[in-house]
Parts: structure tokens; C-alpha cells; sequence
């Protein structure tokens, strides 16, 4: 019983209607359309996050994963959360105070993620090229010999841009030097080749709102032997508990499955079934169909007079950067394109904006 002294405020007691969204095409830079068959499974009846049922459905997004980034890394898994909090979790795990480290800026996620080192107290060296543009291998080598980093971080498809960093001979140069490699795949896991294992490439974190057609609230993370240990051989603790993968292991892997947090049961569900359509299409055909239509579209894009921003051979298939003509508004023709024919694409951001 509420005692007599508190009356109840009413003020923000709204009467609002059920919920109903307007039927979008997500054209912009993320979040995708769900695929039905994944909204379908984001609905199925919620289960404890220690059922054992549950625990099948995190071995099996596990394994899922390691095949849609070409990897037998034990150490794969999604945190709860988006691509951003991967990305976070990837720099509180692998970097210590006074750590050099040097990320590779071609776009405005490669500035948030030398932020990020920022804060966990690296000494961050930068390495930047025009935005629209790409590192060749013989310019990282330069930069690792100059810097010594510990580690190297790069984004494999950097969405300000819409540019595709090369990474095939990256990771054997790394290897060579002693430093790991970190890739930003976040844009990328699903739509392009990406060979984790084959690239030499040590760590890499993603998101569920793109190349794998779920909704976001998934942060997939995969770490090779070489950057577990360095994992392994920290002096100080991660400043993220939350984000502490020593710590999320126990939750994730072995038989006996130790309490963290709760996990967005649902949101599993979905990023399995995003993994099953991966896997059912195969990636090989995956990556041809998403090229296919990147190559139509820009085939139009040029009937139409438009000049897409990245070269062709830098070009990601996934995500397509238009340069606006001189006289046109951008933001205009986006508000005709959401308000008019229910299609959502987004202006530049950063440098791009």
C-alpha cells in the first residue's frame, strides 16, 4: 500500500498508439534490412542465458562465425552490444598503458579508433591518407619500422569513404615486426573476401546490422593465438569489465559456463539465422552477388551522371559513397528520397559531411 504522502505525478503518463514503423528501404550506411526469415527468429520464446538450449545457440553462432571469417580461432564470439563497442572491446583488451600503437586513418573510423587507444592510454601514432584513398604495404612497413608498434589497427572497409583497405600482405609484415594486427571488418564481414586465418590477421571485430541482415545489438569478435596471449600476458587488468574478454570466455566457452551478464538472448537468435543465410549461400557466391550488384549500380550511377568517390579497384562493393554535384543539395534530395518513396540513405560524415 502507497502511503497517503506520495501522490503519483500523471504528467508523463502518455496514451500513446502501438507502435507501427513505416516500411523503410535501408540504403544508408547501416542499419540494413533484417531478412524476414531473421525478424522471424528475433520473435521465438526467450530462454534463460544459461538454458542449455541457449548455450547450442552460442556454440552454433560460434562456429557460424568462424566460417563467415575464415577462422579456427577458438577465441570467437559476439559481445552484446553494436560495432562500436567491439571495436572498444578490441582496443581495452589488446592495448596497455603506453602501448605504441598505430592506426592506420584513411576515413572517420579509423579517427574513432585511435581515439579509443587514446583513452585506454596508448601512445597512438597516426598514419593518414587523403579520404578516399588506401595504404600499399611498402607505406605500413615504413610506418612499423619507424614507430615499433605493439600494435597495428586498420579498417578493412571504412564506411565514411565507401574505400576497401588491402590487408593480404599486411598481417605477414606485422608478423615479421613482431606487432599484431587489428582489423576493422565491420562493413565488411559477409560482402567482400575476408580470410582472417589466411591474411594473418590477429584480431578483427564486426557488427550484426550489416553483411550478416540482422538488427544491431551484436558486436562479433574473433582473437588468433597471438593477440590471446598478448591478452593472456597483460601486467594491468582491462579497464572495462564489462568488455573483459578473460572475463566473457568463461561465459562463452569450455562446459562449465560461468555467469556475466545477460545476454540479449533474442538478439543471438537473430545473428544465428543472419550466420544460417550466410552459410547456405556460401561465400564465395555471397561476395560474387554483392559485387554483381555493385557493379550494376554504379553502371547507373554513371547513366545518371554520377561520380561514385573511391576508385574502382579501392571500391567496396558493400557500401557506395556518391559525390554530390556541384548546385545539388544533399540533404534535400535525401528528405525527398525518405519522404516520398520511403528511402533512407545518409549524407557524408566527417571530412565527407
Amino acid at each position: 500500500m502507497i502511503s497517503e504522502s506520495f501522490v503519483i505525478n500523471e504528467v508523463h503518463r502518455m496514451d500513446y498508439p502501438q507502435l507501427d514503423m513505416p516500411p523503410r528501404i535501408l540504403l544508408g550506411p547501416g542499419p540494413s534490412n533484417a531478412h524476414p526469415r531473421v525478424l522471424q527468429a528475433i520473435s521465438m520464446r526467450q530462454v534463460g542465458h544459461l538454458d542449455p538450449t541457449f548455450i547450442q545457440v552460442m556454440n552454433e553462432v560460434q562456429e557460424l562465425l568462424r566460417y563467415a571469417w575464415q577462422t579456427d580461432n577458438q577465441f570467437t564470439l559476439p559481445i552484446s552490444g553494436t560495432g562500436s563497442a567491439a571495436m572498444e572491446a578490441a582496443i581495452a583488451n589488446l592495448v596497455e598503458p603506453g602501448d605504441v600503437v598505430l592506426v592506420g586513418v584513411i576515413g572517420y573510423f579509423g579517427e574513432r579508433l585511435a581515439e579509443m587507444a587514446r583513452r585506454y592510454g596508448a601512445d597512438v601514432r597516426v598514419i593518414e591518407k587523403p579520404w578516399g584513398e588506401a595504404f600499399d604495404p611498402a607505406e605500413i612497413l615504413s610506418a612499423i619500422e619507424t614507430h615499433h608498434p605493439v600494435l597495428v589497427a586498420l579498417v578493412h572497409a571504412e564506411t565514411s569513404t565507401g574505400v576497401m583497405q588491402p590487408l593480404q600482405e599486411i598481417g605477414q609484415i606485422c608478423r615479421e615486426y613482431d606487432c599484431l594486427l587489428l582489423a576493422d571488418t565491420v562493413t565488411s564481414l559477409g560482402t567482400v573476401p575476408l580470410f582472417i586465418d589466411e591474411w594473418h590477421i590477429d584480431a578483427a571485430y564486426s557488427c550484426s546490422q550489416k553483411g550478416l541482415s540482422c538488427p544491431p545489438g551484436l558486436g562479433p569478435l574473433t582473437f588468433g593465438p597471438r593477440a590471446h596471449a598478448k591478452i593472456e600476458a597483460r601486467k594491468t587488468p582491462v579497464r572495462s569489465w564489462y568488455l573483459d574478454m578473460s572475463l566473457l570466455a568463461k561465459y562463452w566457452d569450455g562446459s562449465t559456463r560461468s555467469y556475466h551478464h545477460t545476454a540479449p538472448i533474442n538478439m543471438n537468435y537473430a545473428v544465428r539465422e543472419g550466420l544460417r543465410l550466410v552459410a547456405e549461400e556460401g561465400l564465395e557466391a555471397r561476395w560474387a552477388r554483392h559485387q554483381a550488384m555493385a557493379d550494376f549500380f554504379w553502371d547507373g550511377l554513371a547513366d545518371l551522371g554520377l561520380e561514385c568517390h573511391a576508385p574502382y579497384d579501392l571500391r567496396l562493393p558493400s557500401l557506395t559513397t556518391v559525390r554530390v554535384p556541384d548546385g545539388v543539395d544533399a540533404k534535400v534530395v535525401a528528405g525527398r528520397l525518405l519522404n516520398e518513396y520511403n528511402i533512407e540513405v545518409a549524407g557524408g560524415f566527417g571530412q565527407l559531411a
